[in-house]
């Protein structure tokens, strides 16, 4: 059953249903955009980082009840709560807590975002990510958070490039197929890896049997030769934004400053897509967060209006 049957037939909606992610997203209505910030801007200070306790210097370390406080007091929206600062013994009552704090807040769980990697050989490393990204889908489901951004991942060495697209094809189907059980989206992301390009992404996406699926459009991560242009063919199948600061074509290496983002150039490209949706701030520069997210966040709010 190919994905518009599916949709179709077993949610009702036409071929064309906005859902569909088997060619472009079809919204109704005209492009808007919320404003959202990723706890990754603000890697650095929480308790727990990837399972380990960070060490914080000059302040107290953050949960991430902290920075949906940071959230609420500083008139955003959305917030990205990043599984890598969860702490290592999550459970259903923290989960529940953090749903509670951000309803409380008045502020909305965006999604969340793990660090998976989908371009393995098949065996038991693939299948452990696979559990990994289904645990997250049920975490997700009990915060209430919509979206997960997911990785490719790096192609390796042991598989081609075209097995590494099919094994990642098939364990993105997989989780998929769990996602859509528990009512959240997966956006695959242009993360480098099998991926650095736009083409292996949207050929991954297109092929999902799943309205679920869709690209999680990071503004800063296509390294090419036109990286504007490689955005504009992934943008009609956003269903979800993160801006980074700063754009590195090809041959500009990772340590150089690279060029600000042209910011009204890539909301043209979205606005074209007719996306509608989170445009979630992604701070990566090595500079205070909170002394220089808030600037932008001024910055960001009227080309969003």
């Amino acid at each position: 059953m190919n994905r518009r049957h599916f949709l179709a037939s077993s949610l009702g909606f036409a071929a064309a249903s906005p859902l569909a992610a088997i060619g472009p997203i079809q919204r109704a209505g005209k492009s808007r955009m919320q404003l959202g910030i990723a706890a990754y801007s603000f890697r650095d200070f929480f308790q727990w980082s990837r399972g380990k306790e960070q060490k914080v210097e000059g302040r107290k370390p953050w949960s991430i009840l902290d920075f949906i406080d940071w959230c609420a007091d500083h008139n955003v929206p959305g917030a990205e709560v990043t599984s890598y600062f969860f702490p290592p013994d999550v459970d259903e009552a923290f989960l529940l807590e953090v749903r509670r704090h951000a309803y409380l807040r008045g502020v909305q769980l965006a999604g969340t975002a793990v660090g998976n990697n989908f371009a393995l050989p098949k065996g038991p490393e693939l299948d452990a990510q696979i559990a990994d990204v289904k645990k997250w889908i049920d975490h997700a489901a009990v915060m209430g958070a919509p979206h997960i951004r997911v990785f490719a991942g790096p192609a390796s060495k042991k598989l081609s490039i075209e097995e590494a697209v099919a094994n990642c094809t098939a364990a993105y189907q997989e989780c998929l197929d769990h996602a859509g059980k528990k009512g959240v989206f997966l956006g695959l992301e242009n993360h480098g890896g099998i991926v650095a390009e736009p083409e292996n992404l949207v050929k991954m996406v297109r092929a999902a049997n799943s309205p679920w699926a869709g690209i999680n459009f990071d503004s800063g991560n296509f390294h090419t030769e036109d990286p504007y242009g490689d955005l504009a063919k992934i943008a009609p199948y956003a269903i979800n934004v993160q801006l980074k600061m700063v754009m590195r074509a090809k041959g500009v290496e990772r340590n150089d400053p690279g060029e600000p983002t042209d910011i009204p150039r890539v909301l043209k490209i979205l606005r074209e897509a007719n996306y509608q949706g989170w445009f979630t701030l992604e701070f990566e520069e090595k500079k205070d967060p909170f002394t220089t997210i808030p600037g932008i966040l001024e910055t960001l709010r009227p080309l969003l209006a």
